[in-house]
């Protein structure tokens, strides 16, 4: 737990019980702070109450009297349609910030990064934090990516903290002074929150408002929103180092064939790495590399921190290999997008995918069908799925992930094709037959090695 010691005796709010508010409440009472918290869920409040945090309805309450009010980003404030305690703290002139804005605060002295982007950023977040760890260097992850920005441990003065943040995290920071500034990427997404495309290119923007004076903004060039972001950077005499993984950059980090290139010239080939597997990842290891350059990371530390990255829990993890066949969880692709970008890593694939379908289903994904072996169904998607797929890729309905994991062990070990792969990757939310994502892929994790034994990686 980070401590907040500049805000006891202060007044502080605290709206919305999820992850970081609990954190956030914990921490702020533990600093000597007055605070009021709510959460619009039963359940959440219930919870709270339960861990000895006050909860008091801050419709009810004079949000007046609060010095302070901490927000969880995953509330609106403004768009759509702002919260009804948002509008109250605006009219009041309360302060609205996010739990990032107090680690800010509270740490003052230490090295700051942050990764954003539509996509990639967990992956991002997590290798740069591995390649500090790996090269000597004091450094923990957290943010949106899993850990609270106050959970997050405490680290000696020369630890960096690296921060994953969402563009609904960007519109609370005020006091963040980064080093390094991550833009991987934009495509349209949360629109509703930002009312529409150039609200959400502006709260990603927002990153670069809080470098410090020689901060490296490093920004993938392969969209349009970014590349024109990068170039008005660079007119204001931003240092932009720029990324690419469709063209050989000749001033900056790029792997358009797998092979990253510093400046142009070779590094190392980023196909040798199965934890880092397509063209995606190359766009997340360029941006590590660039990053940890500006730190002062020696490129040889970088190349060997990249080959021994453990990979991300349910994001192409590569659980086993077992009689020659990779085992690989991809829990976390809810949504035929993230499904393409795994499906189009590897070339023989026996493909577990179902369970609570979203709109648009499957179909997106027919020019990778090729690539397909085998599929095995399971869940409420099942038979929507038989019908994508009929003619077209051989499957079997297997109703739960137990019976696929069986059904694709049998054949991929029958066919025996060299270089294949047993894939989870659902294209579906798992709410019909597991609580999260994350049930999902730990049971998959514990399902393969059951029978992986001592044959697994």
């Amino acid at each position: 737990m980070i401590p907040v010691p500049f805000l006891k005796g202060k007044r502080v709010a605290v709206m919305g019980l999820g992850k970081s508010g609990t954190a956030t409440a914990r921490a702020l009472l533990a600093s000597g702070a007055g605070i009021m918290a709510w959460d619009d869920n039963d359940g959440a409040r219930r919870m709270g109450a339960e861990d000895g945090l006050p909860i008091g309805d801050l419709m009810v309450m004079n949000i007046a009297k609060a010095d302070l009010l901490v927000w969880s980003p995953g509330i609106p404030h403004t768009h759509p349609q702002p919260h009804p305690v948002a509008v109250k703290a605006k009219a009041a002139n309360v302060p609205m910030v996010c739990d990032v804005e107090l680690l800010a605060l509270a740490k003052p002295e230490h090295r700051f990064l942050a990764v954003t982007g539509t996509n990639g950023k967990s992956t991002t977040t997590t290798l740069l934090t591995h390649v500090f760890q790996a090269s000597g260097h004091p450094a923990a992850a957290g943010g949106n990516l899993g850990t609270a920005a106050l959970d997050m441990p405490e680290l000696p003065g020369d630890g960096r903290y690296v921060l994953e943040l969402s563009s609904y995290q960007l519109e609370l920071v005020h006091s963040l002074k980064l080093g390094v500034g991550i833009l991987l990427n934009i495509t349209p997404d949360h629109l509703g929150r930002h009312g529409g495309m150039d609200g959400y290119v502006a709260a990603k923007r927002r990153l670069f408002d809080f470098l410090v004076p020689g901060g490296a903004a490093v920004i993938g060039m392969d969209d349009g929103a970014s590349k024109s972001m990068a170039a008005e950077l660079s007119r204001l005499g931003v240092r932009v180092v720029p990324v690419s993984v469709k063209q050989v950059l000749a001033d900056g980090v790029s792997a358009p064939e797998g092979v990253l290139l510093d400046n142009g010239k070779p590094v190392c080939d980023l196909k040798d790495f199965p934890r880092l597997p397509g063209r995606h990842n190359w766009q997340n290891a360029c941006a590590v590399y660039a990053a940890a350059r500006a730190e002062g990371v020696p490129a040889k530390a970088i190349v060997a921190a990249l080959a021994s990255y453990p990979g991300l829990a349910h994001r192409q993890e590569l659980i086993a290999t077992v009689d020659g066949i990779r085992w690989i969880n991809d829990s976390k692709a809810t949504n035929a997008d993230a499904v393409d970008k795994a499906l189009v890593c590897y070339d023989r694939i026996y493909w577990i995918l179902g369970g609570q379908a979203k709109e648009g289903g499957i179909a997106s994904l027919e020019k990778h069908f090729g690539r397909i072996e085998h599929a095995f169904l399971i869940g409420e998607a099942t038979e929507d799925f038989a019908a994508a797929l009929d003619g077209k890729v051989r499957f079997t309905r297997c109703a739960t992930l137990a019976n696929a994991v069986a059904s694709a062990r049998n054949l991929a070990t029958s066919d025996a094709i060299d270089g294949s792969v047993v894939l989870l990757s659902p294209a579906c939310a798992s709410w019909d037959q597991f609580t999260s994502f994350e049930h999902r892929g730990d049971s998959f994790r514990e399902l393969v090695m059951a029978f992986a034994g001592g044959g697994g990686e």
